[in-house]
């Protein structure tokens, strides 16, 4: 399982489906690393949580049987050359407002595979794009590692479980619950007959526009499985947004049944 820490309820869903796949005989493995290669300069990497003694802690009452916590020397040369990087999936969505950030992510995702050699390895859909782009690049470089998909664990309002949650203020965090009442605007204009992507990220950006410190990145609606704009939806269909409350930039998504 890997993370970059500041492990909240959402990890524990992780670890939980993680100790079910292992099963009795197998081990659960968690990663804590903040990886440089995903932040883009004036980023809030520097920043990002750290909290290790807090994280190991969470670990130990998770029964986690192993916990890898790398320093950055440790999996980066200075003079490094070699990158992992996907170059359909990560056209789009983050990939378009975060270039280079999905090479980070396949980079060290393909390192920690290369160092643990799980057979198994556990992702939230939250990062629905994420998920994706590791299976494409497991199954376009043949590593033999199953990828299992976590739906997203949400707090009692219906918000995301996210490490960059506590970066939110009280009003922040307020607002930011108009994220995932968008999204069910969408998925019930679906479910009621509407097929017009157009129509159905107009009334999500209406919506997220009700909250008036909420600064829109990006509404798209995709194909789930090649990520890619569509204007017909269908029963493969993804709404996916990105937003920012102050400094603090959330991202969602729904699949439209």
């Amino acid at each position: 399982m890997p993370t970059m820490g500041a492990l909240h309820k959402a990890h524990l869903e992780l670890i939980r489906v993680a100790s079910e796949h292992a099963g009795k005989d197998g081990e659960v493995a968690v990663s804590i690393f903040v990886n440089p290669l995903q932040f883009e300069p004036g980023s809030d990497y520097e920043k990002y949580p750290r909290p290790e003694k807090t994280d190991e802690e969470f670990c130990r009452n998770a029964s986690v049987d192993l916990l890898f916590r790398p320093a950055a020397e440790d999996l980066y040369f200075e003079d490094r050359s070699t990158y992992v990087e996907e170059a359909s999936l990560s056209s789009v969505l983050e990939g378009k407002s975060r270039p280079g950030h999905f090479r980070g992510v396949c980079t060290v995702v393909a390192k920690l595979f290369n160092i643990l050699a799980p057979d198994a390895a556990v992702f939230g859909e939250k990062d629905f794009q994420q998920l994706a782009i590791v299976r494409r690049m497991v199954r376009d470089l043949n590593f033999k590692i199953d990828i299992i998909g976590v739906p997203t664990v949400r707090e009692d309002d219906g918000l995301a479980c996210s490490s960059r949650n506590q970066y939110l203020t009280a009003e922040y965090r307020k607002q930011a619950t108009i994220l995932r009442k968008a999204l069910l605007k969408g998925a019930d204009m679906a479910r009621a007959g509407e097929t017009s992507a157009a129509r159905i990220v107009s009334a999500v950006r209406e919506t997220i526009g009700q909250a008036p410190l909420a600064r829109i990145d990006y509404v798209d609606l995709v194909d789930a499985q090649t990520l890619q704009p569509i204007e017909v939806v269908s029963q493969n269909s993804l709404v996916a947004v990105a937003v920012s409350f102050g400094k603090t930039r959330l991202i969602d998504n729904i699949l439209l049944a």
